[in-house]
């Protein structure tokens, strides 16, 4: 039996830069079906309202490797709906899903951008007051999630949100089960326990951001075994 005392990485299928198209798209397809489910987009939603509350300006928002954007269009609908300005752009080191993310907003007039960038290996960006991301981290060796979490301090002038799965054997054993029941891509049903075994434990994403300078970071559970790790400039 696999134990989950220490990440398990093994490659996930998403991770392959020549993953066929048809393929790519299935594996978008279901993740925003999952996320949808999960809930992703209502994790982020009340730091985000609360910030834009505050401010009581339009706030620019940085979805940092956002796949195929179904989490920054689902946000950018619920704050047009409470009168919130969110002004979000999507980055992915995928042109495919950038392009992909790119028509979704287009077909649903969302005024959401999206460019390619490799957040791992470019420079700290300007004029954001929230860098987010979603189901990212546990792609990270562990000085790799130092550096992006460093990066994304840099780049946000307010808060930083890291939403992503915890390591636990309920969450793997639910993994399991959901992506077959909710998605028929043979990839996420191969990355989706996979994800789960590289995944960081709250205790770990806590350690990480404070390596990283983010002190003070909060880490609280979510359902369904997700954690939201929440960092606001002094």
């Amino acid at each position: 039996m696999l134990s989950l005392r220490r990440r398990q990485r093994r490659p996930e299928i998403m991770d392959q830069a020549d993953l066929q198209p048809a393929r790519h798209v299935g594996a978008l397809c279901g993740l925003a079906r999952v996320n949808f489910l999960s809930g992703s987009a209502g994790i982020l939603w009340p730091p985000l309202r609360d910030l834009a509350r505050r401010l009581g300006r339009p706030i620019r928002i940085l979805d940092a490797a956002s796949g195929g954007g179904d989490v920054p269009l689902r946000l950018w609908r619920r704050a047009r709906r409470a009168g919130l300005d969110f002004r979000i752009d999507g980055c992915d080191r995928s042109p495919f899903a950038v392009e992909h993310a790119r028509i979704r907003a287009a077909a649903a007039g969302a005024d959401v951008g999206f460019f390619v960038a490799d957040v791992l290996s470019g420079p700290a960006l300007t004029d954001y007051d929230v860098v987010m991301c979603s189901l990212f981290l546990h792609h990270l060796g562990e000085e790799e999630a130092v550096d992006f979490l460093r990066w994304a301090a840099a780049t946000a002038a307010h808060r930083v949100l890291v939403n992503d799965l915890e390591r636990s054997s309920l969450g793997l054993a639910l993994a399991h089960v959901a992506v077959r029941l909710l998605t028929a891509s043979d990839v996420v049903h191969t990355d989706g326990p996979r994800s789960v075994e590289s995944a960081f434990t709250m205790a770990e994403a806590r350690a990480l951001a404070e390596r990283a300078g983010l002190h003070g970071a909060a880490v609280q559970w979510r359902w369904p075994f997700r954690y939201l790790l929440t960092w606001s400039r002094p």
